[in-house]
């Protein structure tokens, strides 16, 4: 199924686990802690912020382990360059789609979502080694990737094919490939990060009708929730639906532990909604409506007083 053909709500998680850990709305002042929480996290002997994140201790490498398990270890977990995991895949061929995918991810935590969308499509389309797939099993499980799902959203997601696709998606976005990075996502089964993603690009290209469809039902359940709920109350606006419109906000506002900026963008939308109906009854075609009948009176009552002139007038000649 194609981008943009889905028939209902694709917010329902059905699976009993899932990778995402929760979501962090990013403002300036979050901005600038994590900023120096990094370096003091760093100069207090932490894992550097350049390398890939890891929940938990890094994995410790099995003894007498392959040359080549050795060589993607040690370029994944102490390694800040991707150019070096892709010199690994490389040289060993069979591990080169992890090598790939591994060097993807380690670009697009740096920014550099332009090689990382080149890397980490790569890495889909080669095959590995039953090797290189039992050590991704082994030690990448708790490899953590903090992938944007959507502007100021962020969803931390352990390596898994949702973190790849969706830092994929996000690494299209960026560099202004919005249908392919709509396509992207759209492969993914159901969750609330993937369909805030899916329903950001959808937006952002003017679907909608289809936003509103994939978010129907939707309750504010957390952060993810009351995101996709302003998307949904936007594309409702822009279709001319405020009542709706206004009932999704509400249900945004609803959620006293909503995140502030979340809030107040709420209420941002809902001033527009009153700013656009304000509009709606002051505007001139409005008056011109009532203009037809206001010269219809005019009409009528120059008739009265023509007819009232002409009788005084032939009261006039009957005197004479």
């Amino acid at each position: 199924m194609s981008a943009g053909q889905t028939s209902g709500p694709i917010y329902r998680d059905s699976r009993d686990l899932t990778p995402f850990g929760d979501a962090q709305v990013r403002t300036p002042v979050r901005d600038l802690a994590d900023g120096v929480g990094g370096i003091l996290h760093s100069a207090l002997g932490g894992r550097n912020g350049a390398l890939l994140s890891v929940d938990g201790p890094v994995p410790r490498l099995k003894r007498l382990p392959g040359k080549a398990a050795k060589t993607v270890y040690d370029a994944v977990f102490h390694n800040t360059d991707p150019n070096r995991l892709i010199a690994a895949g490389r040289a060993h061929p069979g591990w080169a789609g992890l090598c790939y995918v591994m060097a993807g991810l380690l670009a697009y935590k740096q920014g550099g979502y332009l090689r990382a969308s080149e890397l980490l499509q790569r890495g889909l389309t080669t095959r590995n080694d039953d090797d290189a797939n039992q050590f991704a099993s082994g030690y990448l499980t708790r490899v953590v990737t903090r992938v944007e799902v959507a502007e100021r959203i962020d969803v931390p997601v352990l390596f898994s094919e949702e973190a790849v696709f969706l830092a994929l998606s996000h690494s299209l976005r960026e560099t202004g490939h919005l249908e392919a990075a709509l396509h992207t996502v759209s492969s993914l089964p159901p969750s609330l990060p993937a369909a805030l993603a899916r329903c950001s690009l959808a937006h952002s290209l003017g679907r909608d009708k289809e936003v509103v469809v994939w978010t129907e039902g939707l309750l504010n359940s957390d952060d993810l929730a009351a995101a996709l709920l302003l998307l949904r109350a936007r594309s409702l606006r822009r279709l001319g639906a405020h009542a709706s419109a206004q009932s999704a906000l509400k249900e945004v506002l609803r959620r006293r532990k909503t995140h502030l900026a979340l809030r107040n963008d709420a209420l941002t939308d809902r001033a527009l909604l009153l700013l656009d109906n304000g509009r709606k009854s002051l505007n001139p075609r409005d008056w011109l409506r009532g203009k037809p009948e206001l010269e219809t009176f005019e009409v009528i009552r120059k008739d009265v007083e023509e007819r009232r002139l002409w009788e005084q007038e032939w009261k006039q000649l009957d005197r004479e």
